[in-house]
């Protein structure tokens, strides 16, 4: 898709654009959503790129819905464009998880409210990953609270994938920990909170915690390093 200088393209407006795809904002059959648009890489074949994009494209389509099956709440998916390389779906009204928490640090933490939050990440995480589902890319950016509702919504699945595996399950939640930790210490052990709502949800959360401990000691040994 073309972009304008002014960041729109018709009733496109560019939202946001990382290495890997541009985010838009737009309009659906009338109602607001978002298109992200996975872009062209000039550096690999025209076909073997066009292969990969459409594979990442679907696989990313397929895990947002599996999610949704599991009982995690996602945006919801209106459409997939494969000659485009585009996903649809649904414009989630409300703030992230990450303006949520960095409020809290500027003004002081509402615990019950940070209590909620944490108990929905840890349910939804212990969902995704009892269904044999990896996110990848675990960060309160990617966790929107739905202002209505106050319902947790994960959103990117861009790079997630299926495993049944405890170091994967584990890696997932290692991503978050670091995460809270480099963005949020402000509020304290966020990832306790969330880890005990994980041990509640889960009936897999005994190996998968056991492998959490051996990645986090990996971790520590490369900061050392490092």
């Amino acid at each position: 898709m073309d972009i304008k200088a002014d960041g729109t393209n018709d009733s496109l407006i560019l939202l946001k654009q990382g290495a890997e795809a541009r985010v838009f904002e737009s309009t659906f059959v009338g109602r607001r959503s978002i298109v992200k648009e996975r872009f062209k890489k000039k550096y690999r074949h025209p076909s073997l790129d066009s292969k990969l994009t459409l594979r990442r494209l679907n696989a990313e389509a397929r895990c947002m819905t599996k999610a949704r099956r599991l009982g995690v709440y996602t945006p919801t998916l209106f459409f997939v464009d494969p000659v485009l390389h585009t996903l649809t779906f649904e414009y989630v009204e409300g703030p992230s998880v990450k303006d949520i928490l960095l409020e809290f640090g500027l003004h002081g933490i509402q615990e019950e409210r940070l209590d909620d939050i944490a108990m929905q990440i840890g349910d939804a995480i212990a969902k995704l990953h009892d269904g044999g589902l990896i996110h990848g890319d675990l960060t309160t950016s990617n966790m929107l609270v739905r202002s209505v509702t106050n319902q947790l919504v994960l959103i990117d699945f861009g790079l997630s994938f299926t495993s049944t595996l405890p170091e994967d399950k584990a890696v997932d939640l290692y991503v978050l920990e670091r995460a809270l930790l480099s963005m949020h210490s402000s509020c304290g052990n966020v990832m306790e909170r969330i880890l005990a709502a994980y041990r509640k949800s889960s009936k897999q959360w005994s190996s998968t915690l056991n492998k959490l401990a051996q990645v986090r000691q990996r971790g520590r040994k490369r900061t050392m390093v490092g």
